[in-house]
């Protein structure tokens, strides 16, 4: 049975990405040819930034304190302790920081993206805006998308910030490293294009994510039921697409043989 289940369910799912493709270029053409709703854009932004602040701030704080102590360790021994801070620093801003904000709007916000509007399919209330002429896609989806491409780059650089507090708190007190030489590291190290590419890589993620949960929202089938598969794919698909993009925005962005530590 599940043998047979597997083709229908991957066609199922490939199927839906075509139209999660689909409606990235539909919002792309709308925000530029049609009025935002501010209204809708406003809520969305409040649901999708101060709503997950404190989750996203937590998360980014004990991660960074985990990477450090693995880090300041092993790099104690080979007395590089000079290197903590901006191994920690370089390592916030390219990656942890944008992935890790990602990944929890997109199991937070992205979930609830795919469940309201795929409760709204299933109740006919798409059908509704449509017979009263109101594009789904204007109405529903563009605010998300915006709310998300705004608010993601404002939390990922409150947890970088977040994860270097936690960093220099572990290196002062269970390493005795001073805060002077951790700050002076994540400064030298640190470059406005580490910072730049972290917003960049921080836009893209929350696009990806608005836009999948809400196609996953708008192909929603099946009551209830299909409601729940709809809300649990959406963020497995989300999650893959952060992790994919992040492959080749960083392979783009950081290509070649440069390093951080020359001449520092």
């Amino acid at each position: 049975m599940n043998r047979s289940l597997l083709p229908a369910n991957l066609t199922l799912w490939l199927r839906r990405l075509l139209a999660a493709i689909f409606l990235g270029g539909q919002v792309l053409i709308h925000v530029i040819s049609r009025p935002i709703h501010r209204r809708n854009t406003i809520e969305q932004m409040a649901a999708v930034g101060p709503q997950s602040l404190i989750i996203s701030l937590v998360t980014a704080l004990f991660v960074a304190m985990v990477f450090t102590i693995q880090v300041a360790r092993e790099f104690i021994n080979f007395g590089a302790t000079s290197a903590i801070g901006g191994i920690l620093a370089l390592t916030l801003s390219r990656e942890l920081a944008p992935v890790l904000t990602a990944v929890v709007i997109a199991g937070r916000v992205g979930s609830s993206f795919a469940a309201e509007i795929g409760t709204m399919r299933v109740t006919e209330q798409i059908d509704a805006l449509q017979m009263l002429k109101s594009d789904p896609v204007d109405y529903l989806v563009i605010p998300r998308v915006i709310a998300c491409a705004l608010m993601l780059p404002l939390l990922n650089v409150l947890s970088f910030i977040t994860g270097m507090m936690g960093g220099l708190l572990v290196t002062t007190t269970l390493y005795g490293i001073s805060s002077s030489v951790f700050i002076t590291s994540a400064r030298n190290f640190l470059t406005i294009w580490d910072l730049a590419s972290s917003l960049i890589k921080a836009v893209v993620f929350g696009i990806l994510i608005a836009v999948v949960g809400s196609s996953w929202g708008l192909t929603t089938t099946g009551g209830a039921k299909g409601v729940g598969q709809s809300t649990t794919t959406a963020v497995v698909t989300s999650l893959l697409a952060i992790f994919v993009t992040n492959f080749f925005m960083s392979w783009l962005m950081f290509q070649g043989t440069g390093s951080a530590f020359i001449g520092k």
